[in-house]
């Protein structure tokens, strides 16, 4: 008993505890969340994206409305004016129901009248060109929105979409791209050179570094808006399609050729109704093509279905005569289309106007001067004898 050892106890400290799979799984909720969020305050905030769709937007609807009411100036009166059957006090009346407002009902003068057609001309004019777009933009949203809300009842369904999107382009900087706005800053760069910039104070640096950040967060948010918007009208309107009996069986455009008020060209319109099967495959095309648009914006097959539907607008634009309608539809796609694309719409366009040039300036010269090289010119030698002389 004596050679027994007797055993000591060993503190041992508690092993840490683990955390249920519960708290782990909601702390990998919370990191996956804060990643997402930064991610996408990152792509918000980082850099103004589609710069050269927004420009496209700006010349885009711009010259249709500076068109639209150019081609409505000989009936203006009739439309807008004290002449037009929807009379100001309609107007007001509606106004007082709908919340609408209008700059064309402030006064009932024809001089006033005038004086608002002029201006809606030259604001259309210069926001499509770029100058001054900040401003330019915010008064083209207050024409398209007075000249709709005056006559709603007057015209088709192309203004509606311009209506939308002249009130986003006021949050996007359309002006950064194709524009006399970028060409003014061009200049203005080119005659600084090499000066040194000013240094600016903590404070002014500061709210300068604000300015830019929100100027991008609001720019690209209206980019997504109207990108949302577009895919909302095709998807709802393909969804609405889907719901009657003469899309599904492929005869709503049958009916739609021998409307007598969609029909510009009777003769044409009867020429393409004798093709059934092609037209039965277009009411198809046209229905599967507008429902999957929101879908297919990820991938290269958006390329395809925006041709596609390239050709859909300006075939209603023909035989339906809607052109206002298909032109607002077709530059309202054109938000879809990168950067890239665009940029080498330009390289393109440039390459091809240089060309253009050196062959007026080689035909301005003469057939013979383009390929018989300059002759050198007769080289004189001094001698003594003549140098004395």
């Amino acid at each position: 008993m004596g050679n027994e050892q007797t055993s000591k106890a060993v503190p041992t400290t508690p092993a840490p505890q683990r955390p249920t799979s519960q708290a782990t799984v909601l702390a990998e909720a919370a990191r996956w969340t804060v990643d997402r969020i930064r991610t996408l305050w990152a792509l918000v905030s980082g850099r103004p994206v589609s710069l050269y769709a927004a420009s496209v937007l700006r010349i885009g609807y711009g010259l249709l409305y500076l068109i639209f009411l150019l081609r409505e100036f000989p009936h203006r009166h009739e439309i807008w004016g004290l002449n037009s059957p929807w009379t100001p006090a309609l107007a007001r009346q509606l106004f007082d129901q709908t919340g609408w407002n209008s700059i064309l009902t402030l006064s009932d003068s024809r001089a006033y009248f005038e004086l608002c057609y002029a201006m809606a001309l030259v604001t259309s004019a210069l926001f499509m060109l770029g100058w001054r777009t900040r401003v330019m933009s915010v008064l083209f949203a207050v024409v398209v929105i007075s000249f709709h809300a005056r006559a709603i009842f007057m015209t088709d369904g192309g203004d509606n979409l311009i209506l939308l999107m002249a009130v986003y382009l006021v949050l996007t900087a359309c002006g950064r791209r194709w524009s006399l706005d970028e060409r003014r800053g061009r200049i203005k760069a080119a005659r600084a050179g090499t000066r040194p910039e000013p240094v600016r104070s903590f404070s002014s640096q500061q709210l300068h570094d604000a300015r830019t950040c929100l100027t991008t967060v609001v720019h690209n948010c209206g980019i997504f808006v109207i990108a949302a918007q577009v895919c909302f009208l095709y998807g709802s309107t393909g969804l609405y399609k889907v719901q009657g009996a003469t899309w599904g069986n492929g005869t709503a455009l049958h009916y739609a050729l021998n409307l007598e008020l969609f029909q510009p060209w009777p003769a044409l319109s009867h020429l393409v109704d004798q093709y059934p099967i092609p037209i039965t495959i277009a009411c198809y095309m046209t229905v599967l093509l507008q429902v999957a648009f929101p879908f297919v914006l990820f991938g290269r097959l958006k390329y395809p279905v925006l041709a596609l539907l390239l050709c859909m607008h300006i075939g209603i634009a023909v035989l339906m005569g809607l052109p206002l309608f298909s032109g607002a539809m077709i530059v309202a796609d054109a938000v879809f289309l990168p950067d890239r694309f665009y940029r080498l719409l330009g390289r393109l366009w440039r390459r091809t106007t240089q060309r253009i040039s050196g062959r007026s300036a080689e035909a301005s010269h003469g057939p013979e001067s383009a390929h018989v090289p300059a002759q050198p010119g007769p080289v004189l030698t001094t001698t003594p004898s003549s140098a004395a002389q």
